[in-house]
């Protein structure tokens, strides 16, 4: 990807505030936790697959060029298409588990 700060990833990233939630993949529970630090120039996500040892980790650097990403020990397609794809995971009563401006997929 070229411009990552032109693309939906950017978009999707940023449309998480700070904080964690409980999330889909793939038909998968996940742990999402999002980190933004020095003021918007780094933002950090993290995302453990409950009940298994699988991961998503990556450091995203929106303001350097056209968006600087930088999985941890994986390809960045796999990062791209996480947060691509994720979705809130709501509980029985259809409450959300936790609250976000997190948009729909489009």
């Amino acid at each position: 990807m070229n411009n990552l700060n032109s693309s939906y990833f950017h978009e999707r990233l940023l449309s998480f505030e700070d904080g964690a939630y409980d999330v889909i993949y793939d038909e998968v529970r996940y742990l999402f936790r999002k980190e933004t630090h020095l003021n918007g120039k780094l933002i950090k996500v993290y995302a453990e697959e409950l009940g298994n040892t699988n991961f998503i980790s990556l450091n995203y650097y929106p303001n350097t060029a056209n968006g600087l990403l930088k999985p941890c020990e994986m390809p960045d397609e796999k990062v791209i298409d996480f947060i691509l794809r994720c979705h809130l995971h709501y509980d029985t009563s259809s409450n959300i588990v936790c609250p976000t401006t997190f948009h729909k997929s489009k």
